[in-house]
């Protein structure tokens, strides 16, 4: 489980094909020490297991699922990532409930200053739509954000300076795609609500 706080971007050194899988290498400034082969760490939004570490890298294996459904399909050698490290007991959830299992990729569509910071438009996937409301939680490349406002097919997030500075957006392009997870509160209520709305009852 993650909060959506990014601690700081990698750089991939390596994506190496295995079979259907592929492996990835990341290159990291600040991996703690007592993070160990076989947990969880959140790269751009997805959660990953380290299967092998060294003192400033780590390694991961990547599914053929987790390759189809996020923008790891694209990972190039020298590009960047937002990296979290997993939330222990005595952490504080600063952002949203994050669980770094991706519902679908979206597109940086562009980035316009306002004031100090940014706003930022993100296209996304038409099955996600009813998922995303305005003043709402959302998690894009495994950033925390609120929803500033929603349109026919795309929203707007306001980012300030900070997190403008530690992530990866500054480097995305336009059209560069994005990992969108949304919030989980709203996926568990449809489910519980599905059967009145197909005329069952619960």
């Amino acid at each position: 489980m993650f909060t959506g706080i990014i601690e700081e971007t990698g750089t991939i050194l390596q994506v190496s094909t295995e079979r259907n899988d592929a492996r990835l290498e990341i290159r990291t400034k600040k991996l703690p020490a007592d993070i160990k082969t076989g947990e969880s760490i959140s790269v751009n939004g997805i959660c990953l297991t380290i299967i092998d570490r060294g003192s400033d890298w780590f390694a991961a294996q990547i599914s053929t699922e987790t390759l189809r459904r996020t923008s790891l399909k694209s990972a190039r050698k020298g590009a960047l990532v937002n990296l979290e490290w997993p939330l222990s007991s005595a952490s504080r959830l600063g952002g949203h409930l994050v669980q770094g299992h991706v519902d679908g990729t979206g597109e940086f569509l562009e980035a316009k200053a306002d004031g100090e910071g940014w706003v930022i438009r993100i296209g996304f996937p038409r099955e996600l739509e009813r998922y995303i409301v305005e003043k709402g939680s959302i998690a894009v490349d495994g950033i925390s954000l609120t929803v500033a406002s929603l349109s026919e097919g795309c929203f707007e997030v306001a980012v300030i300076p900070h997190t403008w500075k530690v992530t990866k957006l500054s480097s995305l392009d336009r059209g560069s795609p994005v990992n969108l997870e949304v919030d989980i509160i709203a996926k568990y209520v449809e489910r519980m609500i599905q059967p009145h709305l197909n005329g069952h009852h619960l």
